[in-house]
């Protein structure tokens, strides 16, 4: 009997400990199903806030992008205008400045057929000189060889040049122009001289000689006289009279051309002793150095009232020393 017992007794904890394992699994689904239900809700509540937070940022965003562009947009279009007026105004200045070409063409091509033309005729003048001379003997009397009044029989010429503010600010191309008529006026001379009214050289490699006379030294004269601008007291006594003592020679015919527009110096009649003195008479009676002047008119239309007598007194003296020295003096009207 007891061992029957025994076996019912171990049937009973058999079937208690399967109810408990049953219940125990039951309760462990059903407690995962309320965690799982609780926590759900919360989970998703966390999750639409994130992405409404994260949609308004993107939101905010893209209206900060969109100001940028719309003021990006502005901007380029400002631009383009600007850039729209500049080749305007780039295709207007290029069509003047074609127009200018054009205009400077026509005047060099003219001004390069004067030069020709009057270069042909003083040679063509002074072979003609020469030949009645030698037809009429040393009697004919170079007294004719005059172009516009001004004797070209020199076989030397120098330039005196007025190198002051007034002359190298406002008259300096009509100086130019000046300078090369003069020299066209001279197909062939010895020899040529640049010195300014301070008797500076324009070119210092020739103190005390003369320039060989060639067409590449006569375009090297005009190139390096659109920069020559050495001190000046703006007074030409300085350069005539160191001109005359450095180059005085009895066997040469020289021919002075001094181009200025006042006098600031001294006694006039001082002057004219001394050039009197240096350009002593051969012994035909005739001086050796020709003086000419040419006036440009500048303190007379730029200066004040106070200034302009430098200017009288200049012409007062070029005219004397000209005259008194076989030479012209030439007043222009206008200096440009």
């Amino acid at each position: 009997m007891s061992n029957s017992r025994k076996r019912e007794r171990q049937g009973d904890d058999f079937n208690v400990s399967f109810l408990d394992v049953i219940c125990c699994g039951f309760g462990a689904i059903v407690l995962l199903l309320m965690i799982t239900k609780s926590s759900l809700p919360g989970a998703l509540e966390v999750s639409d806030v994130q992405q409404q937070g994260q949609l308004k940022r993107l939101q905010q965003e893209l209206f900060e992008i969109r100001g940028e562009t719309r003021i990006l947009n502005r901007e380029l279009t400002a631009k383009t205008e600007q850039l729209d007026d500049e080749t305007l105004r780039l295709a207007i200045l290029k069509s003047r400045r074609q127009q200018l070409q054009s205009e400077l063409t026509e005047l060099a091509n003219a001004s390069a057929a004067d030069d020709k033309i009057r270069a042909r005729l003083q040679l063509a003048l002074q072979d003609l000189n020469e030949e009645m001379e030698r037809l009429l003997g040393r009697s004919h009397s170079a007294k004719n060889s005059l172009v516009g009044g001004i004797p070209v029989d020199s076989e030397y010429i120098i330039f005196i040049i007025d190198t002051s503010g007034s002359m190298f600010n406002y008259a300096w191309p009509r100086v130019m122009d000046e300078i090369i008529a003069t020299l066209n006026i001279y197909p062939k001379v010895k020899g040529i001289q640049v010195m300014n009214d301070m008797g500076n050289y324009m070119f210092s490699s020739y103190r005390g000689q003369w320039i060989p006379d060639s067409p590449s030294r006569r375009k090297a004269i005009i190139k390096r006289m659109r920069t020559w601008n050495p001190f000046s007291n703006s007074s030409p006594v300085e350069g005539i009279q160191g001109a005359i003592r450095q180059y005085y020679a009895q066997d040469k015919k020289i021919s002075l051309y001094v181009f200025g527009d006042d006098f600031s110096g001294g006694s006039i009649r001082r002057v004219i002793k001394t050039v009197e003195r240096l350009n002593a008479s051969d012994n035909k009676g005739e001086r050796r150095v020709r003086i000419h002047a040419v006036g440009f008119p500048v303190l007379l239309a730029e200066a004040a009232p106070a200034e302009q007598q430098s200017a009288y007194r200049f012409a007062a003296l070029m005219r004397e020393l000209s005259y008194q020295n076989g030479g012209t003096f030439v007043g222009l009207n206008d200096y440009r």
